[in-house]
């Protein structure tokens, strides 16, 4: 076992996984601990979204990820909502991540998360400069101004060793020990529910489901729950299903029924063989800090929150992306330690946002409207306001646009900050995600980009380009000028230069060189005498 690293890894769930593929992409040395040999099979982390597919494109297992699905490719990813149980006359299929298609370069996709982690391990398995430590723990973790020191342990044997590397990462869940040893402590709203997950076969559940178009999930909003879903999810199309509620304070697998929980959400008499049932405290937390040093956290011990709108494997992926390339510029020596300390500036917020604006607040959405509309009681009213519901359903998706406008690294525009909040178009703007367009060639502006820093250079003449060329070369970092016509489809972008970073996110637009390129300084990290 090698002893020295440039990062290491605590944690090799599908977020660690992930940071070290972006990371041995890039020919990093890493060091990936992990305490469980095996892949646990607990079919969470479904709904993968359009951007987390750009990343399995990006690391090239798009293909081996989507061969991995489970559920026929006919059916959709999307969900109904019902009124009390699945049985009820009151439902409705809301519009969720289809709607967001045409923004994204890749499809959503849909499978259990140890069939993702499967499709991770083998392409982490190909990269030399990975070394994954199966079977091992994180016990403690020190750091100097130089390097980290990271004692591990074997999990089944008497087996202890330190490891050294220039940084490391704290992946390894919401009782990481990676965070607790640097002591980043987490604040948030702990709602004091406890929840069950149980995943259990039925062939009945299939059947009587046959009543609504083919869906991937179900959700029950039952007006004693408070705004706090019964949700079902299909792991395959015939019997495989999961299942979150929430129970009583104090509820264990031997003193509930768990059949009778079940069978009352979905609204009628079913038989159920259950696999798995387990509980979860429903609460929303983020760290403060997600860095302190030469040490980093992300995915689920950055933030927790409850399995809500898939945000929680998509968010860990996209904090491995802007982490991996960040830390990766670091080491290869094109990047700054404020490239680093941006990581934490763009991600934070747009978690915060996420687990109060659009998880907390849906929760205490829907609560509200069960307060306040019953068919019981006025069915008239109950069934104008519950026709109303797609309409918000729908603003839920499209104005959850995760950009990083306020960062440090972006030349955004003035006031701008990092969010949740934002808007899907198809215009470049500094600070947002880059949306896909047809090159003449009939590639897609995806296919080429590059590496590094790449600068789509539309219509414009080479003399507009030059300035670009010289700092890059100059500054020592890696760069792309990809060339085309303005039209096509590319006017939609509304500016005739984009400079897109290693995650394709937009760092900088115009329609002309700025009076001093070299001051791309700035979106690398390093010291800058003017902005572009």
């Amino acid at each position: 076992m090698k002893n020295r690293y440039q990062v290491i890894i605590a944690g090799g769930g599908p977020v660690g996984v992930g940071l070290a593929i972006e990371l041995g992409l890039q020919g990093i040395s890493c060091a990936l601990i992990e305490r469980h040999t095996t892949i646990q099979r607990i079919p969470k982390g479904q709904n993968l979204a359009q951007r987390t597919l750009e990343h399995f494109w990006s690391w090239g297992i798009e293909k081996e990820l989507r061969a991995a699905r489970v559920m026929p490719k006919e059916t959709p990813a999307n969900g109904i909502t019902t009124y009390k149980d699945l049985m009820s006359e009151y439902w409705y299929a809301p519009p969720q991540r289809e709607i967001l298609g045409s923004y994204y370069y890749t499809a959503n996709e849909r499978l259990p998360q140890y069939e993702t982690e499967a499709v991770l391990r083998a392409r982490m398995a190909e990269l030399p400069s990975v070394d994954a430590l199966f079977g091992w723990s994180v016990e403690t973790v020190e750091q100097d101004e130089d390097t980290v020191r990271v004692t591990i342990c074997e999990r089944d044997g008497e087996g202890r060793q330190v490891l050294e590397a220039d940084y490391a990462v704290g992946t390894d869940g919401a009782h990481s020990t990676v965070r607790d040893q640097i002591g980043i402590i987490r604040s948030g709203a702990d709602h004091d529910q406890l929840m069950v997950l149980a995943v259990f076969r039925s062939k009945e559940l299939h059947e009587a489901l046959k009543r609504f178009p083919l869906k991937s999930t179900y959700r029950a909003m039952h007006p004693d729950h408070k705004g706090y879903w019964q949700f079902f999810g299909r792991i395959d199309v015939g019997e495989g299903w999961f299942f979150h509620a929430p129970v009583p304070s104090g509820t264990t697998r031997d003193n509930y029924d768990f059949l009778g929980l079940i069978q009352k959400a979905a609204g009628c008499e079913i038989a159920c063989e259950f696999d798995h049932v387990g509980f979860w405290d429903l609460k929303i937390v983020v760290a403060d800090t997600y860095r302190v040093g030469r040490v980093f956290i992300a995915g689920d011990a950055a933030h927790s929150h409850p399995p809500y709108g898939g945000f929680g494997l998509n968010n860990g992926l996209e904090d491995a992306r802007n982490l991996g390339w960040k830390l990766a510029a670091k080491l290869n020596g094109w990047g700054s330690d404020a490239l680093l300390e941006s990581y934490g500036e763009e991600r934070r917020p747009v978690f915060k946002e996420t687990g109060e604006d659009f998880i907390a607040a849906r929760i205490a959405r829907d609560g509200k409207f069960l307060d306040r509309y019953n068919p019981d009681k006025d069915k008239a009213e109950f069934e104008e306001a519950w026709a109303g519901l797609m309409t918000p359903a729908g603003d839920f998706v499209l104005t959850y646009e995760p950009n990083y406008e306020g960062s440090s690294v972006v030349m955004g525009p003035p006031g701008g900050v990092c969010t949740a909040h934002g808007k899907h178009s198809f215009d470049a703007r500094a600070g947002h995600h880059l949306p896909p367009q047809p090159l003449s060639s009939g590639k897609n502006v995806f296919q080429e980009l590059g590496p590094g820093y790449s600068l789509l250079a539309f219509g414009v003449e080479d003399a507009d380009v030059a300035p670009f060329e010289a700092a890059a070369t100059s500054q020592g970092f890696p760069f792309k000028v990809v060339r085309d016509s303005y039209d096509g489809g590319r006017e939609a972008y509304e500016s005739k230069m984009i400079l897109v970073r290693p995650d394709q996110y937009v760092v900088w637009t115009g329609d002309s060189a700025p009076e001093d390129a070299a001051a791309i300084l700035r979106v690398r990290g390093a010291a800058s005498a003017g902005g572009l």
